[in-house]
């Protein structure tokens, strides 16, 4: 429900104040992926490797899962990958430690990051409107949102900023499946749509997302045969298709800030740009990644 003391926004406006805070959302959350404390913490919990932190960390507040539903929920990772991670991360920690290791990890590599700014007024602030944004989020059709949203508010500022972000992105992110699925783009090919759309290098995905060079070449034929690429990145049609994918998960992801005023937006966006800025410059986060966030946007934006 839409605070009533706010003036509704055309949808794209809606959808472009979504898009921004995305982008400083999105850093804030991917420490947990990238930053060498969290590995640290999934390490000393007992879990092996690098991926296996990775899925047991995002997929534990779905529970002891298996390999079949995150594969569905999270979309793009190839199979085997999942399937080396789960079910056997729980055997080693159970989800609830799994929980524990990604906030004290997330809180202790952006405390280093951020310095005297992360026992500051303005993380505290940020925190308390993103929270409610998050909190307010319908869940109705998107299972990991709901799934995070179940799991404890933290009561440290940083931590709570931690969260709410990380329940703005698998908001975001569970919408995003939903307009993917209905442009009937699957997972794997949303990678190599995002690919030519963005310039981003396929090696990027070939480590990431576990992409051979005989897997990339069909997924693009396909899409090629769909008239959506081109030699030298988008057809005419495909840059169509993504604008309407993009545009939707705006609008979707849009329901979470309802809740806030206009001037409550503005003054969520003013901090936290500061403070992904710091996530970025600090370096842990590469800028040619798979999570299909342009980090030069998130340098350039004021």
């Amino acid at each position: 429900m839409s605070n009533p003391m706010s003036v509704p926004m055309a949808s794209s406006a809606r959808g472009d104040v979504a898009r921004r805070l995305w982008r400083l959302l999105e850093p804030v959350h991917a420490v947990v992926y990238f930053a060498p404390e969290p590995l640290e913490e999934f390490r000393s919990a007992g879990y092996r490797g690098f991926w296996m932190g990775y899925f047991a960390g995002r997929a534990a507040p779905l529970g002891s899962v298996g390999a079949d539903v995150v594969h569905a929920l999270f979309y793009n990772f190839a199979p085997a990958r999942v399937s080396r991670a789960l079910p056997a991360a729980w055997s080693f920690a159970p989800p609830e430690q799994a929980l524990e290791a990604r906030v004290r990890g997330s809180v202790r590599a952006l405390g280093r990051v951020l310095g005297a700014a992360a026992d500051g007024p303005e993380v505290a602030r940020a925190a308390e409107l993103a929270m409610r944004a998050a909190r307010s989020a319908p869940a109705e059709g998107r299972a990991l949102f709901a799934a995070n949203r179940s799991v404890r508010v933290p009561q440290e500022p940083l931590a709570q900023l931690w969260q709410a972000a990380t329940l703005l992105r698998e908001h975001r992110g569970d919408g995003h499946v939903a307009a993917l699925v209905a442009a009937g783009i699957g997972g794997r090919e949303s990678h190599v749509l995002h690919a030519a759309a963005s310039g981003v290098p396929r090696d990027v995905y070939a480590s990431g997302r576990d992409f051979a060079e005989a897997e990339w070449a069909s997924r693009r034929d396909a899409l090629a045969e769909r008239g959506l690429v081109e030699d030298n990145g988008l057809s005419a049609q495909g840059r169509r298709l993504v604008a309407r994918i993009e545009e939707r998960t705006d609008d979707l992801a849009a329901t979470a800030y309802d809740v806030l005023t206009a001037d409550e937006t503005d003054e969520l966006v003013r901090l936290l740009g500061p403070l992904a800025r710091a996530v970025v410059s600090a370096g842990d986060i590469p800028l040619d990644n798979p999570m299909g966030l342009d980090l030069r946007e998130v340098l350039d934006q004021g």
